[in-house]
C-alpha cells in the first residue's frame, strides 16, 4: 500500500484561492488527502474526503487566516484505509500533530456562535429564562453577526468563492455550509 502514498514533500504547494478568488478546479468533486498550510507555508491540518472541495470550503469559513496553501493527494474510488495511511503518512512526516488536528480543534464542527457572544449578548442570552422564541431570535442574530464577520474576512482574502451558510442551524447558534 506504501506504493499509492506520496510523500507530503514531493506535492506541489497549491494556492488555497485562486487569482480569481476560487478554490482550486481540480480538486472539485475529488476523492483524497489534503494538507492546509497558513501563509508561512507551516503545517495546519491533514484531511480527507470525498470531496475535497467542499471540505476545503468548510475549513475556509471556520478557520480563514490559516487558510493559505494546499497539498493534495487524490485517489480514484473511495477507500477509507487508503485515506488514512496516506493522512496517518503525512502526520508522520511532519514530525509534530498539527494544530487544527488537535482534540478540540475548530476546523470540522459547526462554528458554535454562542462561543462568540459580546459581553451584551450573553447577558441578553442569560437573562431570558423561559421565552424560547426570544432565545432563537437572539442566537440567530448573533449568527447573522459572526456570518457577517466571516464574509468580511473572505472579502479581505479576496474569496469570490459562493458561500452559504444553512439558515435552519441559526436558530441554533451554529453556522455550517448549506
Amino acid at each position: 500500500m506504501t506504493a499509492d502514498i506520496r510523500s507530503l514533500a514531493s506535492l506541489e504547494f497549491v494556492p488555497y484561492i485562486n487569482s480569481e478568488g476560487k478554490l482550486p478546479e481540480s480538486v472539485q468533486g475529488k476523492i483524497g488527502v489534503y494538507g492546509i498550510f497558513d501563509s508561512e507555508k507551516v503545517l495546519q491540518f491533514v484531511g480527507y474526503s470525498r470531496d475535497i472541495c467542499l471540505s476545503l470550503k468548510q475549513h475556509l469559513v471556520r478557520q480563514t487566516q490559516l487558510c493559505y496553501w494546499l497539498k493534495v493527494q487524490t485517489i480514484d474510488r473511495p477507500n477509507r484505509t487508503l485515506l488514512e495511511s496516506i493522512r496517518e503518512s503525512w502526520i508522520a512526516e511532519n514530525g509534530s500533530l498539527p494544530q487544527g488536528n488537535a482534540a478540540g480543534a475548530l476546523w470540522n464542527d459547526p462554528i458554535d456562535t454562542k462561543t462568540l457572544m459580546t459581553a451584551e449578548e450573553a447577558a441578553s442570552y442569560a437573562g431570558i429564562v423561559v421565552d424560547e422564541i426570544a432565545k432563537d431570535k437572539l442566537l440567530k442574530n448573533v449568527a447573522r453577526r459572526v456570518e457577517n464577520e466571516i464574509f468580511a474576512q473572505l472579502k479581505a482574502r479576496g474569496v469570490t468563492e459562493e458561500i452559504r451558510f444553512n439558515p435552519k442551524l441559526k436558530t441554533s447558534g451554529l453556522l455550517d455550509l448549506k
